[in-house]
């Protein structure tokens, strides 16, 4: 197995997701929570308002550009921000010309990411909470042996009558202790 390397711009621990926080050739699936205009600091201290997308979960967000903001619009197969919420992307790196110079880049994939699908009602599994869908489909198959969208896995869970993984999972998020 591959040792995971530490990019030297993660020891800084900026605000956003950028190119360092990827292994090389990493690909990850995140789930929008929110898009919307904040105002952020630049690199020479400048206060600038840029376009920037939450992710459901422990993702940093990331200030969209033109360029990603158009291939998340053709993507999810709409250019509006709202109906982004909920919806899954695929963040990669590329070598980009920017500055005048070649740099790397984090961007949006041109591909869907792979989907789940509740073995229990067939539906497509979507983000819920602080939860992707990946995060999800995994606590419940790890707690039931298939995989549930979070309705199918509140059910079971009530049929049971306890805590599933998905709960000791969200417990663990907010003591800080998952991802």
């Amino acid at each position: 197995m591959e040792k995971t390397k530490t990019h030297w711009k993660q020891l800084s621990n900026p605000d956003y997701i950028g190119a360092y926080a990827f292994q090389p050739g990493e690909e990850k699936t995140v789930t929008i929570s929110t898009v919307g205009v904040e105002t952020v600091m630049g690199a020479e201290g400048r206060k600038e308002d840029c376009t920037v997308v939450h992710f459901v979960g422990d993702v940093k967000p990331l200030i969209l550009n033109a360029t990603n903001s158009k291939m998340i619009q053709k993507v999810l197969q709409t250019p509006y921000i709202e109906d982004w919420a909920g919806k899954s992307i695929v963040l990669g790196v590329e070598t980009v010309s920017a500055f005048g110079e070649r740099v790397e880049a984090v961007r949006v994939k041109k591909k869907q990411p792979a989907q789940s699908i509740c073995s229990d009602c067939g539906q497509i599994i979507a983000a819920s909470g602080k939860f992707t869908p990946q995060q999800i489909a995994q606590a419940a198959r790890n707690r039931f042996g298939r995989v549930m969208c979070m309705d199918c896995v509140n059910a079971e869970k009530a049929k049971a009558g306890g805590a599933t993984q998905v709960d000791q999972a969200e417990q663990e998020q907010e003591a800080g202790g998952g991802n």
